[in-house]
């Protein structure tokens, strides 16, 4: 909230000022620019097909541990207890693998997009100041500080193609 007090604040002294009417504004969505660029959609293919064998085990881990869930449910009181504790343990144990697999996961897609992140922001950033100099704008807000604005002055879709002819 209070960010937003200073935004308003900052806004209403540029409104109040006459170099206000020969400023140039836009806004643009800084993530979006980021994953819409086709580096990062090739990213997510290529995390899809590195991290994608995990992620199987994971659901096969998932659906067998629900499985034995549900059968000492269903049919536990009607089970033996050698029976029932094997199962007991089992789903334990898939649990276990489950939490442990899932975190290792997790991590090691975290330092894949930590990575990505790394090598794109610099491209990111040039054709965000590319332009934003083209463009000759003033003042460029985040597009997620603004409530609404008129299409013609995000400038989202310009910083992509330019991100994209960048090598």
């Amino acid at each position: 909230m209070r960010k937003l007090t200073q935004l308003f604040l900052v806004v209403a002294a540029l409104v109040a000022t006459p170099a206000f009417a020969e400023m140039k504004i836009a806004v643009m969505n800084y993530q979006m620019a980021l994953l819409e660029s086709d580096a990062a959609k090739r990213y997510a293919v290529d995390a899809e097909k590195k991290f994608g064998p995990q992620l199987s085990k994971l659901k096969t881990l998932e659906s067998d541990a629900k499985r034995i869930q549900d059968r000492l449910m269903k049919d536990g009181d009607k089970m033996q207890q050698a029976e029932r504790e094997r199962l007991e343990l089992e789903f334990k144990q898939k649990a276990r693998d489950f939490q442990f697999q899932s975190k290792e996961l997790n991590e090691s897609k975290a330092v894949a997009d930590r990575d990505m992140l790394k090598q794109l922001k610099p491209k990111l950033d040039q054709a965000v100041e590319e332009v934003i100099k083209k463009g000759n704008y003033d003042l460029v807000f985040e597009r997620g500080a603004v409530v609404d604005v008129k299409p013609q002055f995000d400038i989202t879709r310009q910083v992509i193609e330019r991100m994209n002819q960048l090598r």
